[in-house]
C-alpha cells in the first residue's frame, strides 16, 4: 500500500475501532460481546501455543543446561584455582619454617665451634657418575669460597668443597667411597679415619687396635692443618658396630653419621676455623644413661630361738 492520503486515514481509523473494541471489552467483562470471539480465538490458538511451547521447551531447557553448566565450571575452576593457591602458601610456609629451624641449627652448630661460616642452599644433586657422591650449592668465588672448604649442617659433617665457581661450588660429601677425614673419639680421644660408604655406614679404622671403644660412642673430626680440608670438632657419627679385629694394628669400627644426607638442603661453609681445637664441645649432650636397676634386698631372717637347756631328773 502506497502512502496516501486516503491509506493514512484508514489507519487512523483502524486505530480508532481498535481501541473501542478494547475499551468496550474491558468495560463488558465476562459479558463483553467480543467474549465469544475471544474464547473462539483462545480455543484455535490454544493447541498451536502447547505445540509451539512444546517444541520450544528442550531447547530452552537446553540451553538453560549449557549456561547452568558453564556457571558450575567456571565455579570448579575458581574453587581449583583457590585450593591451588591455599596448597601453595602452606607449602611455602613449611618450606620457610623449616628452613628457620635448619638455620637456626646451623648456627647453634657455628657458634658452638667457634667456625666462621658461609650459608648456602642446596641447588643439584650430583649425578652418582663413577660412584661420586656430590651436591651443588648456590656460593661460589664471588662469596669468598675456596677449594678443600669443610662444609657442615646443624647435624654435623657434610663434606668438603672440591670445585668452585664464581656463583656456585660442587661439594664432595662424607658418603663417598673416595672420602677420607680424620676423627677423634669422645671422651678418649682416640685417633682414626674415616671412609664413606654410599648408602651404608661410614668405615672408621681406628689407629689403636686395642682402644676401649662401644656402640653408641661419638666421633668428630681430627682436623687438618690450618683447618683445610677439615676443621676440628665437627660432629661425625655414632659407633653401631665393633669389628672382630684380634691380632690387627687397628680397630676397625662401622659409624652411622649424624647428617641425613638424603634431606640436604641448608649447610654452612666454614670459611674461617676455629682459633682453638673445640674438641667434643660442639657434639650436643650425651644421652643420660639409664641407671642400673637396683639390687634386690633380700629379706631379713629371723634368728632361731635358743633351744630350751635340758635338765636330769
Amino acid at each position: 500500500m502506497r502512502d496516501t492520503r486516503e491509506s493514512r486515514l484508514l489507519l487512523i481509523l483502524l486505530v480508532a475501532v481498535a481501541f473501542a473494541l478494547i475499551t468496550v471489552d474491558i468495560k463488558g467483562g465476562e459479558s463483553s460481546p467480543l467474549g465469544g470471539a475471544r474464547r473462539t480465538a483462545a480455543s484455535l490458538l490454544g493447541p498451536v501455543e502447547r505445540a509451539a511451547s512444546g517444541a520450544v521447551a528442550p531447547v530452552a531447557e537446553t540451553v538453560r543446561a549449557v549456561r547452568d553448566a558453564s556457571n558450575h565450571q567456571r565455579q570448579r575452576d575458581q574453587l581449583t584455582r583457590e585450593n591451588t593457591d591455599l596448597r601453595q602458601q602452606v607449602a611455602s610456609s613449611d618450606t620457610a619454617t623449616g628452613r628457620t629451624k635448619q638455620l637456626d641449627e646451623l648456627l647453634r652448630t657455628a657458634g658452638a665451634g667457634g667456625y666462621t661460616i658461609k650459608a648456602a642452599q642446596v641447588i643439584a644433586i650430583g649425578a652418582a657418575q663413577a660412584f661420586s657422591w656430590t651436591i651443588t650449592i648456590d656460593a661460589g668465588s664471588d662469596d669468598g669460597l675456596t677449594r678443600d672448604m669443610t662444609v657442615i649442617n646443624g647435624q654435623g659433617l657434610v663434606g668438603r668443597i672440591t670445585t668452585v665457581a664464581p656463583t656456585t661450588a660442587t661439594v664432595l660429601l662424607a658418603t663417598d667411597p673416595g672420602f677420607t677425614a680424620g676423627t677423634r673419639l669422645e671422651g678418649s680421644g682416640e685417633i682414626g679415619f674415616a671412609n664413606g660408604q654410599g648408602t651404608g655406614p661410614m668405615r672408621v679404622s681406628l689407629l689403636n687396635g686395642k682402644a676401649q671403644v662401644k656402640p653408641g660412642d661419638r666421633l668428630v673430626t681430627f682436623g687438618s692443618q690450618s683447618g683445610r680440608p677439615f676443621v676440628a670438632g665437627v660432629p661425625v657419627g655414632k659407633v653401631v658396630t665393633v669389628e672382630a679385629t684380634p691380632g690387627e694394628l687397628t680397630k676397625t669400627v662401622l659409624v652411622e653419621p649424624f647428617v641425613q644426607f638424603t634431606r640436604l638442603d641448608l649447610v654452612g661453609v666454614v670459611v674461617v676455623p676455629p682459633r682453638t681445637d673445640p674438641r667434643d664441645s660442639v657434639l650436643p649432650p650425651a644421652p643420660a644413661a639409664s641407671a642400673p636397676p637396683a639390687a634386690a634386698q633380700s629379706a631379713p631372717v629371723a634368728a632361731a630361738p635358743p633351744a630350751s637347756p635340758t635338765g636330769g631328773n
